[in-house]
């Protein structure tokens, strides 16, 4: 059993999941078609499904192709997402669980990002994927959703084990780590790891996975309660509340224009 990445288009990542013992693999977030397959074909795995995690176009681009290329192939994606994911054949919904041969995925409804955006989430690998819901060091913009309902979904992803290892879509980290350093300067944890990431990434290296434990200690979105993170956002506005979802709400303004 394992997880492999495929990178896709510019900064996207698909990733394969594996059960070797059936030779089978599921691939989350398909872009670019050629890629997840040529991957498999190295693996010497059999792709059987795709679970899509929401229906913009960089994570479920790829679906259509598949679809003609590989028969039988089951291509899950959320309910909520009103038709909009591409060869649809699963509608899934939270709570639903799905099959990978011997491996099972749990699927937790995250919206906000867009109306019927899911993770995947697999006990047995100790994984969640979480699309553009949850990035390391960061999350998605709030497109379809209020700021409460983004936190609410942060939540459940936050609720996992600490050492669920998070497998987000896009190569961001840097970035995102720069900003929490204006939230949170003087945190260490967050120093730490933003050291490593520029490492990482100035020898071509990802940075996935991450850990929901490491997310708490690191993420200013899932920091709502921070002192320090709360200082910084009333310093600049003394009238802000410090509710979860206003301290939420001010942070991801102030990420959009960063």
């Amino acid at each position: 059993m394992g997880i492999h990445i495929v990178a896709q288009l510019a900064d996207n990542f698909a990733y394969l999941i594996s059960d070797d013992s059936a030779r089978q693999c599921a691939v989350v977030d398909c872009a670019e078609a050629d890629k997840v397959l040529a991957e498999a074909k190295r693996l010497g795995l059999s792709l059987v499904a795709v679970l899509t995690t929401h229906w913009h176009p960089d994570h479920s681009g790829g679906n259509e192709d598949l679809a003609r290329m590989v028969p039988n192939l089951r291509i899950y994606g959320a309910r909520a997402e009103g038709g909009r994911i591409p060869a649809l054949t699963d509608p899934v919904s939270d709570g639903d669980r799905i099959r990978i041969g011997s491996l099972e995925a749990r699927v937790i409804g995250i919206p906000a990002h867009t109306n019927g955006h899911v993770a995947y989430y697999f006990a047995s690998l100790g994984a969640v994927f979480t699309g553009d819901t949850l990035f390391v060091g960061g999350c998605g913009r709030v497109f379809e959703g209020g700021a409460a309902t983004m936190v609410e979904s942060l939540g459940k992803l936050a609720a996992l084990p600490d050492d669920t290892r998070v497998y987000c879509g896009h190569e961001y980290t840097e970035k995102n780590l720069r900003f929490a350093l204006t939230l949170e300067p003087n945190n260490a944890a967050l120093k730490a790891k933003y050291e490593k990431v520029r490492a990482l990434r100035a020898q071509g290296k990802w940075t996935v996975p991450s850990t929901i434990g490491e997310e708490k200690l690191t993420n200013p979105f899932l920091r709502t309660a921070s002192p320090e993170l709360i200082a910084t956002l009333k310093k600049q506005d003394p009238s802000l509340g410090t509710s979860a979802v206003e301290i939420f709400a001010r942070a991801r303004e102030l990420k959009d224009r960063f």
